[in-house]
């Protein structure tokens, strides 16, 4: 029989403030009946409801109403400018066609942008394409007639990328197709690869003041370095009494007990461990309105507060590329036996790396380590992408500070090949104080819901059906595996298992809607935080009448 449990909220009180004062949460319901017609309210209409009342500061819905290209728009579809085969490409795998597609690349970006058709057939790269110019499109003629057949991982083809573990960093970056700027290339090979991984930052352009989670319009020091339109980085000091940590972690009170430079020493400043990439908060955001010499206005809510004890301030965004589209084609590796955890060569698919505003529409990755992959990338979409071929270790990974991107419609297959011993499937996942980053609309024959440490928060999972065979990670250096507002919203697990799923005993401030098939309680992963975790669990075992929580969303953003 399902599991049938009680209807619960585990929310004190006071996390309840930021919400209008006619809009409290919804009341515990009765258990559901094993048998009968008697059905629970459906209360996932009056939660959207909640949230619709306060967008960006309700205690566990997160607000994901701006996650995609351009806060949720269409990506634009620019002018064909050449064919790849007018550079030399061949659709046959006798023929090294990397440096053409490069080259027809490089056209196009030294034109200013345009789309670079690569007709039918299947072509053969013994090195990366790599994206280094802005308004780029490389446009197959459909996923099944336009096949680019990689015949080396990263490591051969481009160049080792070990750390001193011996762990390959191929396992979870870097792509076959890689949208990156060059100048970013270039800091990541001075270093090793061993460094930094994100944004290039310039300027400060203005001290900002304090302000509360969910707000639109800041107080800065001076707007004259602001303009409208402008795509800004609201960066935040990370101090060393990890009070942003807590915050991020949903201020219960196991964040207090919890041992910050111990068990969390790559997020914390002063732990003698700290990555470069965690040292300050980095959310780049759009400035929707200047509106005088001191205030602004944004295009999205907050995701934290602006204390005066976390100084903040808005900071240019430095060499970067945006407006670059993927569409239509496969990107299929040669078929290699996948390797033990963590020690993958990079047999990858498509990665952006500190990218703004591009996409990948009906793209599929066949015989990966890495599918598709999101490192300090903002808004980004994929539409219609599949993950296939045989057995995977991250089908999708969204990692260092990665915000607001949408993954719309997408599929993992049952793998060819299935794991070998001593490797491991993740499947969905997120890490590295990443937040505003939406699943939906998806199917999974492989994998889980892999929250993978370094607390992402404000993230959300909805409509989407899965085996949940996978397995979570993440360095036990990371600290906790999440933070506050991950929402599970309508999803159909198959094989019955909770294990990742139901968030209830191990997120703080976060909420389960609608999750369907559990033949138990628990989520099976580590507790991070003692105590009350002040979170939200409604109409487990049933359909909620919301069934798809970006899209009621984009609804009344609208």
């Amino acid at each position: 029989m399902p599991y049938r449990p009680k209807l619960s909220r585990r929310l004190l009180l006071g996390g309840a403030a930021a919400l209008p004062a006619a809009a409290a949460l919804p009341a515990a319901a009765a258990p559901v009946p094993s048998s009968g017609t008697s059905k629970p309210k459906d209360i996932s209409a009056e939660l959207l409801n909640q949230w619709a009342g306060a967008p960006g500061a309700h205690p566990l819905i997160p607000d994901i109403s701006h996650a995609g290209y351009r806060g949720g728009e269409r990506p634009r579809r620019p002018r064909v400018v050449a064919r790849v085969t007018d550079f030399g490409a061949s659709p046959n795998l006798a023929t090294d066609s990397a440096a053409a597609f490069n080259a027809a690349v490089r056209y196009a970006g030294e034109q200013g942008g345009g789309a670079i058709v690569v007709p039918p057939g299947t072509y053969r790269l013994d090195s990366p394409l790599w994206m280094h110019w802005s308004n780029v499109v490389l446009k197959g003629s459909g996923r099944e007639r336009t096949i680019l057949h990689f015949t080396k991982p990263l490591e051969e083809s481009y160049r080792p990328n070990l750390q001193p573990s011996l762990q390959s960093r191929w396992s979870w970056t870097g792509g076959q197709i890689w949208v990156i700027a060059p100048e970013r290339k270039a800091k990541s090979e001075a270093e090793n690869f061993a460094a930094s991984e994100g944004w290039l930052l310039g300027d400060t352009l203005a001290e900002i003041g304090s302000a509360s989670r969910g707000q639109r319009v800041l107080l800065v020091s001076d707007t004259s370095r602001l303009a409208a339109g402008d795509l800004v980085v609201l960066e935040t000091d990370n101090p060393a009494d990890a009070g942003v940590l807590r915050h991020v972690a949903g201020d219960v009170a196991g964040t207090r007990e919890y041992d910050w430079p111990v068990k969390a020493p790559q997020l914390t400043t002063g732990s003698g461990a700290q990555y470069v990439q965690y040292s300050t908060l980095q959310w780049p955001v759009r400035i929707e309105a200047v509106l005088g010499s001191r205030l602004v206005r944004l295009a999205q809510p907050l995701r934290y507060d602006l204390r005066p004890s976390w100084p903040s301030r808005f900071r240019a965004l430095g060499p970067t590329v945006h407006d670059v589209g993927v569409e239509s084609l496969t990107i299929r590796n040669a078929p290699r036996t996948m390797t033990i955890h963590n020690r993958h060569p990079g047999s990858n698919g498509l990665c952006f790396q500190a990218v703004h505003d591009c996409w990948a529409d009906d793209v599929r990755v066949e015989n990966c380590d890495l599918g598709f992959g999101f490192t300090t990338t903002k808004a980004v979409t994929l539409t219609d992408v599949v993950v296939g071929g045989r057995s995977a270790h991250h089908s999708f990974a969204c990692r260092m500070q990665s915000h607001d991107n949408l993954v719309d419609g997408f599929e993992i297959e049952q793998f060819s090949v299935p794991l070998p011993a001593g490797a491991l499937h993740h499947g969905l996942n997120l890490e590295g104080l990443s937040a505003g980053h939406v699943w939906r609309r998806g199917r999974m024959a492989e994998g889980t819901f892999d929250t993978h440490r370094a607390m992402p928060f404000e993230n959300a999972r909805t409509d989407i059906t899965l085996t949940n065979n996978g397995r979570v990670g993440g360095s036990a250096a990371s600290g906790p595996l999440f933070g506050a507002r991950i929402a599970h919203w309508n999803i159909r697990v198959t094989s019955g298992v909770p294990y990742a799923i139901d968030l209830a005993d191990v997120a703080p401030r976060s909420i389960t809607v609608g999750v369907q098939g559990l033949a138990s309680a628990g989520s099976a992963l580590p507790r991070d935080f003692p105590g009350d975790l002040e979170n939200g669990t409604y109409q487990l075992a049933e359909r909620p009448s919301i069934t798809d929580l970006y899209a009621a969303q984009r609804a009344r953003h609208d």
